[in-house]
């Protein structure tokens, strides 16, 4: 298989992956020259360590940033969105691909620019596993006395971490994947049952979690490096998708996901909280309480995203755009059951202007407002793209009560979120309709953050109408039609790999 290569090659890439934005923190990025890190210099100091998790960090942001990957693979597909007339002809076909799961339209169309190619290919994403997998192995050996014992256990805990935000989100894409952990593997293997994939996930990060910390001194790397509540949020969706997909019993998953919201949100020792909703500008810039892992930008270090990378490309207008009506909207009953009229909840005016409803392009999504580097469409908001903030865990939590029953305590729970919204009425439901009303929270919460179709195709409701306009038909989905074909290249020099045969 392409992806696995061998060590000297390995070490090779290693090395030339630094990433130097000095926004991470110093201590962070303070890299030594390359030509002192080779040979049998390296591993020897604590500065290698940092170099090569830097290297994953940067690796995750190349894999992501660098294309429209969030917007396409989260927040379009199958959701009920419409193009205006700023996205009319032909050259704005892949919104429309994308949102009616014709992925080989947009992957074969003429649109490089935005990099749907690139959403075929896991290279990127095993190349974090690999770079993972090496580091836990190379730490463990270190000799005495160069890191402590304490301090090695956080650094392989933290590649723990990123070793399995790769394979999830490889598992959400692709369904079956190849999998391992050794480090140095260069022997091709065939794809593994995502069941197993994501059970073995769980069971390397329940391991390590423990050893990360809640948060961190340095403010500049908070939610930028991975924390104790970033690893949890992990394994909350890790057992969600578990549950979703599972033929087994379901509960076991809905209790460790209770259990571990319990415990990000009792005992996280004032490391995270739900800021007021008026600090919206100071969360989407990242590094705050509500941020538990981010992706960083700054524009004042040259640090920017991909135009397309961020869906604030798409939700926003002039004056905060140059284009006098944004690329999208979404549909107005879709946004009356969100925000039904009459309700009250900040979101809506917090969140949205006062187009919220309306269908010729006027609507914001002012969320994504933030500090820009000047006018003019060639530059998105200054703000980090947030993978899992203190929210997220939150519903989770609330949702795997409701699915065990526990309907007080998952009325208690999403009650926490909806009173940061102010809104109102108060939640009475119960039963199935607490389940949905949860799903709905979820929606409501984190629009644009890259959640809606995932959560869509977890709980299965990618297939019924009433949750998007743009449903996915029952034979598709059990075809693996929710998964997003593989490049051709991972059947390079490995007679064991298969691709995906719904999008052969």
């Amino acid at each position: 298989m392409k992806s696995y290569i061998v060590r000297k090659v390995i070490n090779s890439c290693l090395l030339a992956l630094v990433f130097c934005c000095a926004s991470c923190g110093k201590d962070f990025l303070n890299l030594k020259p390359i030509e002192d890190l080779s040979g049998n210099n390296y591993w020897k100091r604590e500065a290698d360590v940092e170099q090569n998790l830097t290297s994953i960090y940067n690796t995750f942001r190349e894999a992501t940033m660098r294309q429209i990957f969030f917007p396409a693979t989260g927040d379009m597909r199958c959701a009920p969105i419409n193009r205006t007339s700023a996205t009319s002809g032909a050259g704005r076909d892949y919104i429309s691909f994308v949102q009616n799961n014709n992925l080989n339209a947009a992957i074969n169309g003429d649109f490089s620019y935005f990099g749907f190619v690139q959403l075929t290919k896991w290279d990127r994403f095993f190349k974090m596993v690999q770079t993972a997998n090496i580091l836990c192995f190379e730490v463990e050996r270190m000799e005495a006395g160069i890191i402590s014992e304490e301090k090695k256990k956080a650094y392989i805990a933290e590649a723990v971490f990123l070793r399995n935000l790769a394979y999830f989100f490889m598992v959400r894409l692709y369904g079956d994947i190849p999998y391992y952990t050794e480090a140095y593997h260069s022997s091709p293997l065939p794809r593994t049952d995502m069941i197993t994939v994501l059970k073995n996930g769980v069971t390397d990060l329940e391991e390590h979690y423990k050893n990360l910390p809640w948060t961190y001194d340095d403010p500049s790397v908070i939610a930028v490096r991975a924390m104790r509540g970033s690893a949890i949020t992990l394994l909350m969706h890790m057992n969600m998708w578990l549950a979703g997909f599972t033929t087994e019993d379901k509960q076991p998953y809905y209790e460790k996901v209770a259990l571990l919201g319990k415990e990000i949100m009792e005992e996280n020792n004032n490391a995270y909280e739900l800021l007021p909703l008026e600090r919206t500008k100071e969360i989407f810039k990242g590094r705050t309480k509500e941020g538990l892992f981010e992706i960083v930008q700054n524009l004042n270090f040259g640090e920017t995203f991909h135009l397309s990378a961020p869906f604030s490309d798409y939700v926003l207008r002039y004056p905060n755009k140059v284009t006098t009506r944004s690329y999208l909207y979404y549909d107005t009953k879709f946004m009356e059951t969100l925000y039904p009229r009459g309700e009250q909840d900040k979101r809506k005016t917090v969140w949205f202007d006062e187009y919220i409803y309306n269908t010729d392009g006027m609507m914001q999504m002012l969320k994504f407002v933030n500090v820009f580097m000047e006018e003019g469409e060639d530059f998105n908001p200054d703000d980090n793209q947030i993978v899992f903030r203190y929210v997220d865990p939150i519903l989770l939590r609330a949702e795997a009560l409701a699915e065990l029953g526990r309907d007080a305590e998952a009325r208690a729970v999403v009650n926490v979120v909806r009173n940061r919204a102010g809104a109102l009425p108060a939640v009475t439901e119960g039963g199935d309709e607490l389940k949905d009303f949860i799903w709905w929270e979820r929606v409501r919460e984190l629009m644009g953050e890259g959640h809606f179709f995932y959560d869509l195709v977890r709980t299965k409701k990618v297939v019924n109408s009433d949750y998007t306009s743009r449903p996915m038909n029952v034979v598709a989905f059990n075809s693996r039609g929710w998964t997003w074909p593989i490049h051709r290249d991972a059947l390079t020099n490995n007679p064991y790999m298969t691709l995906n045969n719904y999008w052969n």
